[in-house]
């Protein structure tokens, strides 16, 4: 059984660098939301759109900015970006992996593999010749870490996650259900209308603090690496092809795809169903709406789409398609009228 964690305003306040307004002793044992929270619950307020359940919420603290808190009779953690607390807060509460150290009776541990004795190898994983477990990290159910591959202090590999050969995956990273670093690379050359397959000869490299969302695919470089920086996000079911670098902290959601060779920079952020084509270079701070096709290069920061035109009912949506389609007829339709009013002034 998971036992029930609880804090109370006091040191909830002190690990959040938060103010207290109310009972310091008021003891919390969960997070919910504004609509949903107990008496014995923290909740939070970061979205206005909220802002009407604020009087009727049953939570026992919630966390507020100090305008918000003016206007609220209930008990507070005051502090400038309740979001931020929320998520901190969350840590606290988080039900862990237990604290299981060693190699389950059921793994297959290779003689010249090294696992930490504060790591964790979980029932039927594998680590293959050479692969480096160290401290701390944990291996939970059927996961596979192949040979000369490594798994840095602290990081987590949920269950079924697979590291092929050449993998180096750094400190405090969590790497999701379903996660495959190290396939190979989608390489082929044309010969004679056959595909002759290109030896996939790199790695890949994954910074610190990284997190790998669930059915992620990672492919190793075809002769250099896939690099992926610290502080990296990413969401579930995205596709990295080879030799694609990301740097740091940038996130990106659910089924991108990025092909192979581009360089996304530092602090970018690409929304979900978004493509990128190869052998591009994103800027630092570049921020892509969703469903985008990134055909070129884009060398300055800011927002970027070319996602289309939004969301219109079905016969708005067909009468612009038909006018869309007309577009070039209608383009040299003009310019014939601009050349005709030109020759007559």
């Amino acid at each position: 059984m998971i036992s029930v964690k609880q804090y109370t305003l006091s040191e909830l306040a002190e690990f959040l660098q938060a103010e207290i307004k109310g009972n310091p002793d008021c003891v919390i044992s969960g997070l919910s939301t504004l609509q949903d929270a107990t008496e014995g619950q923290l909740s939070f307020l970061a979205n206005p759109a909220y802002e009407k359940y604020l009087s009727e919420t049953k939570a026992g603290a919630v966390m507020l900015t100090p305008d918000m808190a003016e206007k609220f009779s209930g008990q507070a953690l005051v502090m400038a970006n309740p979001y931020l607390g929320f998520a901190k807060a969350s840590r606290l509460f988080e039900a862990g992996d237990g604290e299981q150290v060693g190699v389950h009776a059921s793994a297959v541990v290779a003689e010249t593999a090294t696992v930490d004795p504060q790591a964790w190898v979980g029932p039927c994983s594998v680590v293959e010749d050479g692969a480096v477990i160290e401290a701390g990290a944990r291996l939970l159910g059927n996961c596979f870490v192949g040979r000369d591959s490594r798994v840095g202090k602290g990081t987590v590999l949920k269950g079924n996650v697979t590291l092929c050969h050449g993998v180096s995956v750094g400190e405090r990273c969590i790497i999701h259900s379903g996660a495959v670093l190290g396939s190979d690379g989608f390489g082929f050359a044309r010969a004679a209308g056959e595909w002759v397959k290109i030896a996939q000869l790199g790695g890949v490299v994954v910074g610190n603090d990284v997190e790998i969302g669930a059915n992620t695919t990672i492919d190793r470089g075809a002769l250099g690496n896939t690099v992926i920086a610290d502080g990296v996000k990413l969401d579930n079911l995205i596709q990295i092809a080879h030799n694609v670098e990301i740097g740091k902290n940038t996130a990106i959601a659910a089924n991108v795809g990025i092909s192979g060779s581009t360089k996304i920079g530092s602090g970018c952020t690409i929304a979900g169903g978004s493509g990128l084509a190869g052998h591009l270079t994103i800027a630092d701070n570049v921020h892509i709406a969703g469903m985008a096709m990134i055909t070129k290069s884009i060398t300055s920061a800011g927002e970027w789409s070319s996602a289309g035109i939004g969301t219109m009912p079905v016969k708005e949506w067909r009468k612009n398609t038909v006018r869309f389609r007309q577009l070039d007829d209608m383009a040299r339709r003009l310019k014939a009228l601009e050349k005709a009013v030109d020759q007559n002034s």
